[in-house]
């Protein structure tokens, strides 16, 4: 990548932010800035936290603003940078820069619509006509977006079924190397209704409590969001939590705190969705780069 392009992507990610911004106050949504340090984060086997000082880097702002849910505030953002211990790729950053947003009232059918309204939004400031190029591919950001349950992907593009992925602990594995690939192209697609063990913080289908309100997003077979309708049981949160922290001791990891002013504000959160969005990755597509790094200013290897 020579210098020039690199100036190119900057200025297009100055832009994108910017249209983030504006897309979000425009929809009656109040920016706030919450610690990135904080004395427990959320138990996640498949996370481990950077620490600071005996305290931890936060992975996500969602305890926070979760709990500003639970104080009153309806409608709420942030553009903050979060922390991945061992996440490095041609997708990933150990630091990174999320963007995530809460709505009192609303579910994950709503974070799907939000989704597809930013990007639509984000692309018409950036003159693109309807059409997004990324590596060779078209991607019809005006056609209708693909919705599609986890269960119905499996059928699709897996030689499994996804109840014996499960068993066989290959989800992971059959929807990165099989699944995703086919998501997004040649439209942007929403993957929804996962299994409720792979949806901690998510509220279960009422009709069908097997699986849970969970949605991830996909542009050009990219993960770019995941998102919920927020369980707001305090004592099922702690009983999930809990049952994260049994899987890292299984596998040697270490115990994290309990978050239990997250827990005791809980109690009175209102029935809300949030999503967290990888604004690198949607950057990345936004610019055609091959990599993470070239829309960067300064990758870990740089400093």
């Amino acid at each position: 990548m020579t210098p020039k392009t690199h100036l190119r992507h900057i200025k297009t990610r100055s832009l994108v932010i910017q249209a983030i911004r504006d897309f979000f106050t425009q929809n009656d949504f109040l920016e706030v800035e919450t610690p990135i340090r904080c004395p427990a984060v959320i138990p996640e086997a498949q996370i481990d936290p950077v620490t600071s000082e005996g305290w931890f880097l936060q992975a996500s702002p969602e305890l926070c603003m979760k709990r500003l849910l639970s104080k009153g505030w309806d409608r709420i953002f942030q553009i903050c940078k979060c922390f991945r211990k061992n996440e490095r790729g041609r997708h990933h950053l150990p630091e990174l820069t999320m963007l995530e947003w809460y709505a009192k009232g609303h579910t994950y059918l709503d974070l799907m619509d939000q989704c597809e309204a930013l990007v639509k939004f984000i692309a018409a400031r950036l003159n693109l006509d309807g059409r997004l190029q990324y590596r060779g591919k078209t991607i019809l950001l005006n056609q209708p977006w693909q919705r599609i349950k986890v269960s119905e992907a499996f059928r699709l593009y897996s030689d499994i079924p996804l109840p014996e992925a499960l068993e066989k602990n290959q989800f992971d594995e059959i929807a990165g190397f099989r699944i995703e690939p086919h998501l997004g192209n040649p439209v942007p697609a929403f993957l929804y209704d996962y299994p409720a063990s792979l949806a901690s913080l998510a509220r279960l289908l009422p009709q069908n409590p097997a699986y849970a309100e969970r949605v991830e997003f996909y542009m050009a077979g990219i993960e770019l969001a995941n998102g919920f309708t927020e369980l707001n049981d305090a004592a099922e949160q702690k009983r999930r939590f809990g049952k994260e922290n049994k899987i890292r001791s299984a596998r040697d990891q270490s115990l994290l705190p309990m978050p239990d002013r997250f827990l005791k504000d809980l109690e009175t959160m209102p029935d809300a969705a949030g999503i967290a969005l990888g604004v690198d990755r949607l950057v990345m597509l936004f610019c055609d780069a091959e990599t993470i790094d070239e829309v960067v200013l300064f990758t870990p290897e740089a400093l």
